[in-house]
């Protein structure tokens, strides 16, 4: 393939099961594990707590497209409404308009020179009065400044949650009223970025062929100097593990063979096509890297005790055969030339096929075109006019 080229002389095994990560990477992902109790307590809390900051970033994104589209509109209905005029009525305003500005400027003139001569008469009166009024404003203010009526009045007292007449300007944010925001449903997001991160998923052009004709890349690890790694998420195979494992050829182990029979299977690309990583939501368990918040990879032997203590079923466990890889600089060039949308997506698109829920609104067979139709504008059109034909194909 002109996109993926093995390097297996610059990466060793890591401790993920089948997983192929920089020497440096497995060190570093042993010292950020923990038990699997503690993991999976965390992950909860993280869940309960809606501790996403991806999230909050889509919210963000909804936010300022929505502003974009109202300003759209705006600009739209000013020049409807202008256009709608016919040509012979604007000609016949705009020679009206003109003989009537000439007439006002006249009369402008006019009346500065009245104006004038009125405001030497009584000039000296109107200051002294207007004088008075200011002492006399400044001593009302002085005397109720204590009743706090006068406190914080930058601010509509309708903004705020709640009166304090000692606000400081620091503490404003937190008294104001939060402002309606656009919804984002938490199970059902995404929106395209500018930048490759761990975690986030490359959409296939609709114009690639091959073996990633429509698939859904999830990114592993990218480093400018080691390259990218990363698992296609949306090509799952006909059968569970056991039978796969047992048809095909495969490095994995007996136990987990048997723990996790019923697992689902899906194509993660070309390379180390042998080799089994496991993709899940249970927690960052000790052999795991976390992704994205409720998102993890590997970890498979700590997974397969928690199976057998009846903690976790192997239906939420996708293992992947296989792996796509990039050399440093070849993913961008790839993106550069439009081979890819580049998107943050919901845990739950990413975990399609690890369990995760669905609803009506998701077209549950089709990932590659639900995220499209997803990120809206013109990836909702591609979706439209190329998808349809499924995340099940026939794989090598």
């Amino acid at each position: 393939m002109m996109f993926l080229r093995l390097f297996a002389l610059t990466v060793t095994v890591s401790a993920v099961s089948g997983f192929v990560l920089p020497t440096s990477q497995r060190y570093v992902t042993a010292l950020q594990t923990k038990n699997s109790d503690r993991a999976r307590v965390e992950r909860i809390l993280e869940e309960s707590m809606g501790d996403d900051w991806r999230l909050f970033r889509a919210k963000l994104v909804a936010q300022e497209k929505a502003q974009k589209e109202a300003e759209k509109l705006t600009k739209g209905q000013g020049a409807s409404n202008s256009s709608s005029i016919p040509d012979g009525i604007n000609n016949t305003k705009a020679a009206s308009s003109s003989a009537t500005h000439d007439e006002l400027e006249k009369q402008g003139q006019l009346g500065d020179l009245f104006g004038a001569a009125i405001s030497s008469i009584f000039k000296s009166k109107h200051s002294h009065n207007t004088e008075k009024q200011k002492v006399k404003q400044q001593r009302d203010a002085d005397a109720n400044i204590y009743r706090g009526d006068s406190v914080g009045r930058g601010i509509s007292a309708e903004e705020f949650l709640y009166q304090d007449p000692f606000v400081s300007a620091d503490e404003l944010p937190i008294h104001l009223k939060p402002k309606p925001c656009v919804p984002v449903n938490k199970h059902r997001w995404a929106h395209p970025i500018e930048h490759i991160e761990p975690g986030c998923v490359l959409i296939a052009n609709e114009k690639l062929g091959g073996v990633f004709h429509q698939t859904v890349v999830l990114i592993v690890d990218h480093h400018e100097k080691t390259g990218t790694t990363g698992v296609v998420i949306n090509r799952p195979l006909d059968g569970n593990l056991l039978k796969i494992a047992s048809e095909q050829e495969c490095n994995l182990d007996l136990s987990l063979k048997l723990a996790f029979t019923s697992s689902p299977v899906t194509y993660g690309g070309p390379v180390l096509t042998e080799e089994f990583a496991v993709l899940h939501s249970f927690g960052h368990v000790e052999g795991s890297k976390k992704l994205a918040p409720g998102v993890f990879i590997g970890g498979s032997e700590e997974l397969m005790n928690e199976v057998r203590i009846n903690r976790f079923s192997p239906l939420k466990a996708l293992f992947i055969k296989g792996h796509a890889a990039w050399v440093s600089g070849q993913l961008e060039r790839e993106i550069q030339k439009g081979v890819w949308y580049i998107a943050s997506a919901s845990s739950d698109f990413i975990l399609r096929y690890a369990g995760a829920p669905t609803t009506e609104e998701d077209d549950a067979k089709d990932l590659w075109a639900d995220i499209l139709t997803c990120m809206g504008d013109e990836y909702g059109d591609i979706a439209r006019k190329h998808g349809g034909r499924g995340d099940r194909r026939m794989m090598p």
